[in-house]
Protein backbone atom coordinates (compact mmCIF):
# COMPACT_ATOMS: atom_id res chain seq x y z
CA UNK A 1 0.00 0.00 0.00
CA UNK A 2 3.13 1.96 0.51
CA UNK A 3 2.94 2.70 -3.78
CA UNK A 4 -0.16 4.29 -3.96
CA UNK A 5 0.31 6.45 -1.30
CA UNK A 6 3.67 7.22 -2.69
CA UNK A 7 2.18 8.09 -6.19
CA UNK A 8 -0.67 10.29 -4.22
CA UNK A 9 1.74 12.46 -2.73
CA UNK A 10 3.83 13.13 -5.78
CA UNK A 11 0.38 13.53 -7.79
CA UNK A 12 -1.18 16.01 -5.18
CA UNK A 13 2.05 17.99 -5.04
CA UNK A 14 2.13 18.23 -8.95
CA UNK A 15 -1.63 19.32 -9.27
CA UNK A 16 -1.82 21.37 -6.32
CA UNK A 17 1.53 22.97 -5.43
CA UNK A 18 3.55 23.44 -8.37
CA UNK A 19 0.89 26.00 -10.05
CA UNK A 20 0.56 28.01 -6.38
CA UNK A 21 4.86 27.92 -6.53
CA UNK A 22 4.40 28.89 -10.21
CA UNK A 23 1.69 31.90 -9.46
CA UNK A 24 3.84 32.69 -5.96
CA UNK A 25 7.00 33.07 -8.10
CA UNK A 26 5.25 35.07 -11.01
CA UNK A 27 3.03 37.42 -7.99
CA UNK A 28 6.70 38.40 -6.58
CA UNK A 29 8.65 38.87 -9.59
CA UNK A 30 6.38 41.25 -10.77
CA UNK A 31 6.06 43.09 -7.46
CA UNK A 32 8.36 45.87 -9.21
CA UNK A 33 6.57 45.84 -12.02
CA UNK A 34 3.14 46.49 -10.03
CA UNK A 35 4.63 49.17 -7.78
CA UNK A 36 5.77 50.95 -11.47
CA UNK A 37 2.54 50.80 -12.91
CA UNK A 38 0.32 52.37 -9.32
CA UNK A 39 3.06 54.95 -9.27
CA UNK A 40 2.44 55.61 -13.28
CA UNK A 41 -1.44 55.70 -12.63
CA UNK A 42 -0.97 57.83 -9.57
CA UNK A 43 1.19 60.54 -11.74
CA UNK A 44 -0.66 60.63 -14.97
CA UNK A 45 -4.17 60.98 -12.40
CA UNK A 46 -2.53 63.97 -11.03
CA UNK A 47 -0.42 65.09 -14.02
CA UNK A 48 -4.52 65.68 -15.28
CA UNK A 49 -5.08 67.86 -12.13
CA UNK A 50 -1.72 69.87 -12.60
CA UNK A 51 -2.76 70.09 -16.61
CA UNK A 52 -7.10 71.48 -15.19
CA UNK A 53 -5.50 74.00 -12.75
CA UNK A 54 -3.26 75.27 -15.68
CA UNK A 55 -5.64 75.49 -18.12
CA UNK A 56 -7.88 76.97 -16.37
CA UNK A 57 -5.99 80.01 -15.43
CA UNK A 58 -4.77 80.43 -19.32
CA UNK A 59 -8.58 80.31 -19.95
CA UNK A 60 -8.97 83.57 -17.04
CA UNK A 61 -6.13 85.11 -18.88
CA UNK A 62 -7.67 84.39 -22.45
CA UNK A 63 -10.81 85.78 -20.98
CA UNK A 64 -8.66 89.47 -19.90
CA UNK A 65 -7.29 89.36 -24.01
CA UNK A 66 -10.42 89.49 -25.23
CA UNK A 67 -11.78 92.24 -23.38
CA UNK A 68 -8.55 94.42 -23.74
CA UNK A 69 -9.35 93.66 -27.23
CA UNK A 70 -12.79 95.13 -27.52
CA UNK A 71 -11.96 97.65 -25.17
CA UNK A 72 -9.23 99.43 -27.62
CA UNK A 73 -11.44 98.01 -30.80
CA UNK A 74 -14.55 100.76 -29.72
CA UNK A 75 -11.91 103.44 -29.21
CA UNK A 76 -13.68 104.90 -26.77
CA UNK A 77 -11.37 108.40 -26.77
CA UNK A 78 -8.59 108.59 -23.71
CA UNK A 79 -11.06 109.38 -21.38
CA UNK A 80 -13.23 106.85 -21.85
CA UNK A 81 -10.65 104.43 -22.32
CA UNK A 82 -8.90 105.42 -18.98
CA UNK A 83 -12.94 104.36 -17.40
CA UNK A 84 -13.13 101.12 -19.40
CA UNK A 85 -9.26 100.22 -18.02
CA UNK A 86 -9.96 101.17 -14.14
CA UNK A 87 -13.42 99.11 -14.39
CA UNK A 88 -10.30 96.22 -16.22
CA UNK A 89 -8.31 96.73 -13.55
CA UNK A 90 -10.09 96.60 -10.54
CA UNK A 91 -12.07 94.09 -12.06
CA UNK A 92 -8.76 91.54 -12.47
CA UNK A 93 -7.09 92.83 -9.07
CA UNK A 94 -3.89 90.91 -10.30
CA UNK A 95 -3.22 93.18 -13.24
CA UNK A 96 -0.57 95.60 -12.15
CA UNK A 97 0.92 96.98 -16.29
CA UNK A 98 -0.45 96.96 -19.77
CA UNK A 99 2.21 97.58 -22.44
CA UNK A 100 1.20 97.10 -26.26
CA UNK A 101 2.86 98.29 -29.25
CA UNK A 102 2.91 97.71 -32.86
CA UNK A 103 5.40 95.43 -34.56
CA UNK A 104 7.89 98.62 -35.14
CA UNK A 105 7.66 100.24 -32.03
CA UNK A 106 6.15 103.43 -33.41
CA UNK A 107 2.56 103.27 -31.41
CA UNK A 108 3.07 102.17 -28.02
CA UNK A 109 0.53 102.59 -25.01
CA UNK A 110 1.55 101.59 -21.34
CA UNK A 111 -1.06 101.79 -18.44
CA UNK A 112 -0.16 101.34 -14.69
CA UNK A 113 -1.84 100.92 -11.70
CA UNK A 114 -0.44 102.40 -8.81
CA UNK A 115 -1.80 104.09 -5.43
CA UNK A 116 -2.51 107.70 -6.83
CA UNK A 117 -4.72 105.93 -9.54
CA UNK A 118 -4.26 104.59 -13.29
CA UNK A 119 -1.67 106.04 -15.26
CA UNK A 120 -1.59 106.20 -18.90
CA UNK A 121 1.52 107.01 -21.20
CA UNK A 122 2.02 107.01 -24.97
CA UNK A 123 5.71 105.99 -24.02
CA UNK A 124 8.13 103.59 -21.96
CA UNK A 125 11.42 102.21 -22.63
CA UNK A 126 10.81 98.87 -20.58
CA UNK A 127 8.50 97.92 -23.86
CA UNK A 128 11.50 98.41 -26.32
CA UNK A 129 13.65 95.94 -23.35
CA UNK A 130 11.04 93.34 -23.63
CA UNK A 131 11.02 93.34 -27.20
CA UNK A 132 14.79 93.32 -27.75
CA UNK A 133 14.99 90.69 -25.41
CA UNK A 134 12.89 88.57 -26.76
CA UNK A 135 12.73 89.11 -30.37
CA UNK A 136 12.73 85.20 -31.24
CA UNK A 137 9.56 84.47 -29.31
CA UNK A 138 7.77 87.58 -30.35
CA UNK A 139 8.28 86.02 -34.40
CA UNK A 140 7.01 82.81 -33.30
CA UNK A 141 3.92 84.46 -31.91
CA UNK A 142 3.19 86.15 -34.88
CA UNK A 143 3.58 83.24 -36.86
CA UNK A 144 1.00 81.81 -34.07
CA UNK A 145 -1.44 84.80 -34.90
CA UNK A 146 -0.91 84.07 -38.70
CA UNK A 147 -1.93 80.02 -38.38
CA UNK A 148 -4.97 81.50 -36.31
CA UNK A 149 -3.77 81.00 -32.72
CA UNK A 150 -3.44 83.48 -29.92
CA UNK A 151 -0.41 81.61 -27.35
CA UNK A 152 0.46 83.51 -24.25
CA UNK A 153 4.02 83.54 -22.84
CA UNK A 154 5.55 84.03 -19.70
CA UNK A 155 8.31 86.06 -19.49
CA UNK A 156 11.35 86.34 -16.71
CA UNK A 157 9.40 88.45 -13.42
CA UNK A 158 10.44 91.32 -11.76
CA UNK A 159 13.09 91.90 -8.93
CA UNK A 160 9.32 93.20 -7.63
CA UNK A 161 7.43 89.94 -8.21
CA UNK A 162 5.17 91.12 -11.19
CA UNK A 163 5.38 88.25 -13.40
CA UNK A 164 5.68 89.10 -16.96
CA UNK A 165 2.43 87.91 -20.17
CA UNK A 166 3.57 88.33 -23.77
CA UNK A 167 1.19 87.52 -26.47
CA UNK A 168 0.04 89.40 -30.13
CA UNK A 169 -3.55 90.41 -30.44
CA UNK A 170 -2.61 90.56 -34.82
CA UNK A 171 -0.56 90.54 -37.41
CA UNK A 172 0.96 93.84 -36.07
CA UNK A 173 0.42 94.53 -32.44
CA UNK A 174 1.64 92.98 -29.34
CA UNK A 175 1.21 93.25 -25.78
CA UNK A 176 2.71 92.73 -22.59
CA UNK A 177 0.93 92.24 -19.42
CA UNK A 178 2.45 92.84 -15.59
CA UNK A 179 0.45 90.27 -13.10
CA UNK A 180 1.05 89.97 -9.33
CA UNK A 181 1.35 86.30 -9.01
CA UNK A 182 0.79 86.07 -5.55
CA UNK A 183 -2.54 87.59 -6.00
CA UNK A 184 -3.37 86.21 -9.36
CA UNK A 185 -3.13 82.59 -8.01
CA UNK A 186 -4.85 83.60 -4.72
CA UNK A 187 -7.82 85.46 -6.30
CA UNK A 188 -8.22 83.19 -9.30
CA UNK A 189 -7.00 80.20 -9.18
CA UNK A 190 -8.01 78.90 -5.30
CA UNK A 191 -11.60 77.57 -6.54
CA UNK A 192 -10.24 75.49 -8.98
CA UNK A 193 -7.92 74.14 -7.07
CA UNK A 194 -10.37 73.14 -4.25
CA UNK A 195 -13.16 71.78 -6.85
CA UNK A 196 -10.08 69.42 -8.14
CA UNK A 197 -8.47 68.52 -4.98
CA UNK A 198 -11.90 67.92 -3.18
CA UNK A 199 -11.29 64.97 -0.21
CA UNK A 200 -8.72 63.14 -2.44
CA UNK A 201 -5.87 65.40 -2.39
CA UNK A 202 -4.35 67.84 -0.56
CA UNK A 203 -2.77 70.92 -2.81
CA UNK A 204 -0.21 73.53 -2.05
CA UNK A 205 1.24 76.24 -4.37
CA UNK A 206 4.60 78.01 -3.74
CA UNK A 207 7.68 79.68 -4.84
CA UNK A 208 9.70 77.40 -6.17
CA UNK A 209 13.42 79.04 -5.12
CA UNK A 210 12.19 79.28 -1.62
CA UNK A 211 9.24 77.07 -0.99
CA UNK A 212 7.25 80.13 0.77
CA UNK A 213 3.73 78.66 0.46
CA UNK A 214 1.38 81.52 -1.19
CA UNK A 215 -1.85 78.71 -0.66
CA UNK A 216 -2.91 75.37 0.63
CA UNK A 217 -6.13 73.49 0.57
CA UNK A 218 -5.25 71.92 3.80
CA UNK A 219 -2.04 71.92 6.31
CA UNK A 220 0.82 70.39 3.80
CA UNK A 221 4.54 69.70 4.78
CA UNK A 222 6.12 70.20 1.10
CA UNK A 223 8.76 67.44 2.19
CA UNK A 224 5.33 65.08 1.75
CA UNK A 225 4.66 66.51 -1.62
CA UNK A 226 4.66 63.49 -4.06
CA UNK A 227 4.23 65.26 -8.16
CA UNK A 228 4.89 68.86 -8.31
CA UNK A 229 5.28 70.57 -11.16
CA UNK A 230 5.68 74.88 -12.11
CA UNK A 231 2.25 76.68 -13.18
CA UNK A 232 2.32 77.67 -17.10
CA UNK A 233 1.62 81.39 -16.24
CA UNK A 234 3.75 81.99 -13.57
CA UNK A 235 6.58 79.25 -13.95
CA UNK A 236 8.26 80.48 -10.85
CA UNK A 237 5.23 79.25 -8.62
CA UNK A 238 4.95 75.68 -8.05
CA UNK A 239 1.97 73.26 -8.04
CA UNK A 240 2.48 70.75 -5.70
CA UNK A 241 -0.13 67.66 -4.78
CA UNK A 242 -0.54 64.53 -2.49
CA UNK A 243 -2.84 61.56 -1.57
CA UNK A 244 -4.50 62.45 1.37
CA UNK A 245 -4.20 59.65 4.34
CA UNK A 246 -1.85 57.47 2.46
CA UNK A 247 1.40 58.56 0.10
CA UNK A 248 1.86 56.37 -3.35
CA UNK A 249 4.87 54.42 -1.54
CA UNK A 250 2.59 53.09 1.30
CA UNK A 251 -0.01 52.51 -1.01
CA UNK A 252 2.36 50.51 -3.06
CA UNK A 253 3.52 48.79 -0.03
CA UNK A 254 0.46 48.00 1.26
CA UNK A 255 -1.04 46.45 -2.14
CA UNK A 256 2.40 44.40 -2.20
CA UNK A 257 1.37 43.21 1.50
CA UNK A 258 -1.74 42.31 0.30
CA UNK A 259 -0.54 40.45 -1.95
CA UNK A 260 1.63 38.47 0.18
CA UNK A 261 -1.05 38.19 2.41
CA UNK A 262 -3.30 36.62 0.16
CA UNK A 263 -0.72 34.35 -1.14
CA UNK A 264 0.07 33.09 2.35
CA UNK A 265 -3.89 32.55 2.66
CA UNK A 266 -3.96 30.85 -0.32
CA UNK A 267 -1.19 29.21 0.01
CA UNK A 268 -2.32 27.71 3.62
CA UNK A 269 -6.12 26.77 1.84
CA UNK A 270 -4.15 24.47 -0.38
CA UNK A 271 -2.54 23.18 2.18
CA UNK A 272 -5.26 22.32 3.88
CA UNK A 273 -7.06 21.45 1.14
CA UNK A 274 -4.08 18.73 0.04
CA UNK A 275 -4.59 17.49 3.54
CA UNK A 276 -7.54 16.87 2.87
CA UNK A 277 -8.07 15.32 -0.42
CA UNK A 278 -4.79 13.08 0.45
CA UNK A 279 -6.47 12.17 3.96
CA UNK A 280 -9.57 10.87 1.59
CA UNK A 281 -7.48 9.20 -0.83
CA UNK A 282 -5.64 7.65 1.42
CA UNK A 283 -8.50 6.31 3.30
CA UNK A 284 -10.23 5.30 0.16
CA UNK A 285 -6.99 3.26 -1.26
CA UNK A 286 -6.65 2.43 2.71
CA UNK A 287 -10.28 0.91 2.26
CA UNK A 288 -9.66 -1.08 -0.76
CA UNK A 289 -6.61 -2.66 0.52
CA UNK A 290 -8.64 -3.86 3.35
CA UNK A 291 -11.51 -5.01 1.38
CA UNK A 292 -8.83 -6.80 -0.62
CA UNK A 293 -7.30 -8.44 2.34
CA UNK A 294 -11.12 -9.50 3.66
CA UNK A 295 -11.61 -11.29 0.50
CA UNK A 296 -8.73 -12.92 0.56
CA UNK A 297 -9.09 -14.01 4.58
CA UNK A 298 -13.34 -15.01 4.01
CA UNK A 299 -11.80 -16.82 1.09
CA UNK A 300 -9.45 -18.61 3.39
CA UNK A 301 -11.40 -18.91 6.55
CA UNK A 302 -14.29 -20.40 4.20
CA UNK A 303 -11.83 -22.76 2.12
CA UNK A 304 -10.53 -23.83 5.18
CA UNK A 305 -14.04 -26.02 7.60
CA UNK A 306 -15.18 -26.70 3.62
CA UNK A 307 -11.93 -28.81 3.02
CA UNK A 308 -11.90 -30.06 6.29
CA UNK A 309 -15.51 -31.19 5.98
CA UNK A 310 -15.57 -32.71 2.25
CA UNK A 311 -12.58 -34.70 3.34
CA UNK A 312 -14.00 -35.93 6.50
CA UNK A 313 -17.67 -36.33 5.12
CA UNK A 314 -15.94 -38.43 1.90
CA UNK A 315 -13.56 -40.44 4.43
CA UNK A 316 -16.82 -42.12 6.38
CA UNK A 317 -18.79 -42.04 2.88
CA UNK A 318 -16.02 -44.50 1.33
CA UNK A 319 -15.90 -46.48 4.50
CA UNK A 320 -12.37 -45.91 5.32
CA UNK A 321 -13.28 -45.36 9.34
CA UNK A 322 -12.80 -49.22 10.83
CA UNK A 323 -14.15 -47.79 14.37
CA UNK A 324 -17.08 -46.44 15.94
CA UNK A 325 -14.38 -44.11 18.07
CA UNK A 326 -12.95 -42.83 14.89
CA UNK A 327 -16.56 -42.02 13.06
CA UNK A 328 -17.22 -40.35 16.41
CA UNK A 329 -14.21 -37.94 15.96
CA UNK A 330 -14.82 -37.47 12.26
CA UNK A 331 -18.40 -36.70 13.11
CA UNK A 332 -17.27 -34.12 15.93
CA UNK A 333 -14.58 -32.30 13.33
CA UNK A 334 -17.74 -32.24 10.88
CA UNK A 335 -19.81 -30.96 12.97
CA UNK A 336 -17.30 -28.25 15.00
CA UNK A 337 -16.43 -26.92 11.01
CA UNK A 338 -19.65 -26.59 10.00
CA UNK A 339 -20.50 -24.14 12.69
CA UNK A 340 -17.48 -22.30 12.65
CA UNK A 341 -18.57 -22.07 8.92
CA UNK A 342 -21.86 -21.04 10.04
CA UNK A 343 -20.67 -18.10 12.47
CA UNK A 344 -18.63 -16.78 9.54
CA UNK A 345 -21.79 -16.65 7.15
CA UNK A 346 -23.60 -15.16 9.92
CA UNK A 347 -21.39 -12.70 10.83
CA UNK A 348 -20.80 -11.51 7.00
CA UNK A 349 -24.61 -11.60 6.80
CA UNK A 350 -24.94 -9.35 9.80
CA UNK A 351 -22.73 -6.85 8.67
CA UNK A 352 -24.03 -6.68 4.73
CA UNK A 353 -27.16 -6.12 6.94
CA UNK A 354 -25.64 -2.94 8.90
CA UNK A 355 -23.77 -1.98 5.43
CA UNK A 356 -27.61 -1.84 4.08
CA UNK A 357 -29.21 -0.25 6.77
CA UNK A 358 -31.74 -3.40 7.21
CA UNK A 359 -30.21 -4.47 10.61
CA UNK A 360 -32.84 -4.53 13.13
CA UNK A 361 -32.92 -5.61 17.00
CA UNK A 362 -35.53 -7.06 19.44
CA UNK A 363 -35.64 -4.89 22.75
CA UNK A 364 -36.64 -6.32 25.80
CA UNK A 365 -35.66 -6.59 29.32
CA UNK A 366 -32.69 -9.15 29.58
CA UNK A 367 -30.52 -10.01 32.27
CA UNK A 368 -26.69 -10.32 31.65
CA UNK A 369 -25.78 -12.58 34.26
CA UNK A 370 -28.13 -15.21 32.66
CA UNK A 371 -26.96 -13.98 28.54
CA UNK A 372 -22.75 -14.63 29.83
CA UNK A 373 -23.81 -18.04 31.88
CA UNK A 374 -25.14 -19.52 28.42
CA UNK A 375 -22.43 -18.42 26.80
CA UNK A 376 -19.87 -20.29 29.30
CA UNK A 377 -22.17 -23.71 29.18
CA UNK A 378 -22.07 -23.39 25.56
CA UNK A 379 -17.76 -22.53 24.89
CA UNK A 380 -16.65 -24.18 28.48
CA UNK A 381 -16.31 -27.98 27.48
CA UNK A 382 -15.02 -26.86 23.69
CA UNK A 383 -12.46 -23.90 25.45
CA UNK A 384 -11.25 -26.22 27.87
CA UNK A 385 -10.40 -29.19 25.55
CA UNK A 386 -8.47 -26.33 23.47
CA UNK A 387 -6.54 -25.96 26.65
CA UNK A 388 -8.11 -22.77 27.69
CA UNK A 389 -9.08 -21.68 31.19
CA UNK A 390 -12.04 -20.40 30.43
CA UNK A 391 -13.08 -18.06 34.16
CA UNK A 392 -16.75 -16.57 34.49
CA UNK A 393 -18.15 -14.25 37.15
CA UNK A 394 -21.81 -13.06 37.44
CA UNK A 395 -22.35 -10.12 39.46
CA UNK A 396 -24.25 -10.83 42.49
CA UNK A 397 -26.25 -7.93 41.78
CA UNK A 398 -29.09 -7.59 39.12
CA UNK A 399 -28.03 -6.42 35.87
CA UNK A 400 -30.90 -6.13 34.08
CA UNK A 401 -30.63 -3.96 30.62
CA UNK A 402 -33.21 -3.12 27.80
CA UNK A 403 -31.24 -5.21 24.72
CA UNK A 404 -31.40 -7.73 21.87
CA UNK A 405 -30.34 -11.21 23.79
CA UNK A 406 -29.05 -12.99 20.59
CA UNK A 407 -27.08 -9.28 19.43
CA UNK A 408 -25.52 -9.01 23.07
CA UNK A 409 -24.62 -12.87 22.75
CA UNK A 410 -23.17 -12.30 18.93
CA UNK A 411 -21.06 -9.32 20.90
CA UNK A 412 -19.20 -11.06 23.84
CA UNK A 413 -19.06 -14.64 21.82
CA UNK A 414 -16.96 -12.13 18.88
CA UNK A 415 -14.80 -11.16 21.69
CA UNK A 416 -13.88 -14.38 23.26
CA UNK A 417 -13.28 -15.88 20.22
CA UNK A 418 -11.06 -13.10 19.70
CA UNK A 419 -9.51 -13.47 22.97
CA UNK A 420 -8.63 -16.99 22.25
CA UNK A 421 -7.40 -16.95 18.69
CA UNK A 422 -4.93 -14.03 19.49
CA UNK A 423 -3.45 -16.21 22.68
CA UNK A 424 -0.03 -18.15 22.95
CA UNK A 425 -0.03 -21.08 24.22
CA UNK A 426 -1.11 -20.48 27.45
CA UNK A 427 -4.37 -19.51 26.75
CA UNK A 428 -6.06 -17.50 29.30
CA UNK A 429 -10.20 -15.88 29.11
CA UNK A 430 -12.44 -14.15 31.85
CA UNK A 431 -15.64 -12.83 31.42
CA UNK A 432 -16.90 -10.79 34.45
CA UNK A 433 -20.19 -9.30 34.61
CA UNK A 434 -20.61 -5.97 36.99
CA UNK A 435 -22.80 -3.13 38.22
CA UNK A 436 -20.90 -0.08 37.80
CA UNK A 437 -22.42 3.72 38.13
CA UNK A 438 -25.84 3.02 36.30
CA UNK A 439 -23.96 0.62 33.72
CA UNK A 440 -24.25 -3.13 33.05
CA UNK A 441 -20.40 -4.30 32.53
CA UNK A 442 -19.53 -7.30 30.03
CA UNK A 443 -15.60 -7.41 30.86
CA UNK A 444 -13.88 -10.07 28.60
CA UNK A 445 -10.19 -10.54 29.40
CA UNK A 446 -7.26 -12.33 27.68
CA UNK A 447 -3.50 -12.57 28.23
CA UNK A 448 -2.91 -12.65 24.39
CA UNK A 449 -0.57 -10.69 22.73
CA UNK A 450 -2.15 -7.54 23.40
CA UNK A 451 -2.61 -4.20 21.31
CA UNK A 452 0.07 -1.69 20.27
CA UNK A 453 -1.47 2.31 21.35
CA UNK A 454 -1.92 3.35 17.98
CA UNK A 455 -3.66 0.08 16.70
CA UNK A 456 -5.88 0.71 19.24
CA UNK A 457 -8.11 3.80 17.75
CA UNK A 458 -8.40 1.10 14.38
CA UNK A 459 -9.27 -1.94 15.28
CA UNK A 460 -13.12 -1.15 15.72
CA UNK A 461 -13.44 -0.09 12.05
CA UNK A 462 -14.55 -2.16 9.56
CA UNK A 463 -12.10 -5.01 7.50
CA UNK A 464 -9.53 -3.20 9.73
CA UNK A 465 -6.88 -6.07 11.10
CA UNK A 466 -3.62 -5.01 12.15
CA UNK A 467 -0.49 -4.80 9.50
CA UNK A 468 1.87 -7.16 12.03
CA UNK A 469 2.83 -9.49 14.32
CA UNK A 470 0.20 -12.24 15.17
CA UNK A 471 -3.01 -10.69 14.93
CA UNK A 472 -2.08 -10.29 11.26
CA UNK A 473 -0.63 -13.39 10.97
CA UNK A 474 -3.92 -15.29 12.29
CA UNK A 475 -6.60 -15.36 9.95
CA UNK A 476 -9.80 -13.53 10.16
CA UNK A 477 -12.49 -11.35 8.17
CA UNK A 478 -11.76 -7.96 10.47
CA UNK A 479 -15.80 -7.85 10.83
CA UNK A 480 -15.91 -9.03 14.67
CA UNK A 481 -15.27 -5.97 16.60
CA UNK A 482 -16.84 -3.66 13.88
CA UNK A 483 -20.13 -5.91 14.45
CA UNK A 484 -19.39 -5.60 18.31
CA UNK A 485 -19.71 -1.52 18.17
CA UNK A 486 -22.23 -1.70 16.02
CA UNK A 487 -24.23 -3.43 18.87
CA UNK A 488 -22.78 -1.58 21.68
CA UNK A 489 -23.92 2.08 19.67
CA UNK A 490 -27.32 0.40 19.21
CA UNK A 491 -27.95 -0.34 22.58
CA UNK A 492 -26.86 3.59 23.69
CA UNK A 493 -23.62 1.76 25.31
CA UNK A 494 -20.10 2.50 24.85
CA UNK A 495 -16.59 0.05 24.59
CA UNK A 496 -13.67 0.46 26.67
CA UNK A 497 -10.58 -0.70 25.99
CA UNK A 498 -6.72 -1.55 28.21
CA UNK A 499 -4.09 -2.79 26.53
CA UNK A 500 -0.68 -3.58 26.63
CA UNK A 501 1.33 -5.67 23.95
CA UNK A 502 2.95 -9.26 25.50
CA UNK A 503 0.39 -8.68 28.51
CA UNK A 504 -3.16 -9.39 26.73
CA UNK A 505 -6.38 -6.48 26.47
CA UNK A 506 -9.13 -5.97 28.48
CA UNK A 507 -12.45 -4.89 26.53
CA UNK A 508 -15.36 -3.48 28.67
CA UNK A 509 -19.13 -3.73 27.39
CA UNK A 510 -21.41 -0.91 29.11
CA UNK A 511 -25.04 -1.19 28.46
CA UNK A 512 -27.37 1.48 30.23
CA UNK A 513 -28.98 -0.49 33.47
CA UNK A 514 -32.74 -0.44 34.01
CA UNK A 515 -34.89 -1.46 37.11
CA UNK A 516 -35.29 -4.78 38.13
Amino acid sequence: MGKPIKKIIVILLVILFLPLAFFTFREVSSLDENEKMIGEIYKNQLESILFSVNQYSEDIVRSWITRLETIFENNPGERGLKTKLEQFFTETQSLREIFISDSTLTKKFYAEKSGTGLQLSGSNNFIEKISAANSSLLKKLYRYVKSGFVKIEPLKSSPDGLQFLMFVFDENKFCVLGIDAKIFVQKNLTSKIQSVARDQFSVAVYRSNSETKIYQTDEVDLKNIQQSKNLWLVPYYNLGILLKGKTIDQLVKERSLTNIVLLAAFTVLMVFTAMYAFGNIKKEVELAQIKNDFVSNVSHELRTPLALISMFAETLEMGRATSEEKKREYYGIINHEANRLSKIVNRILSFSQIEAGKKTYSFSKIDLNNVAAKIFETYNYHLTNKGCNFHFEPSKEAVNINGDGEAVSEAIINLIDNAVKYSGDKKFVSVKIKNENGFAVVEVEDNGIGIPPDEQRKIFDKFYRASKGLVHNTKGTGLGLALVKHIIDAHKGKIELTSEVGKGSKFRLLFPLIDS
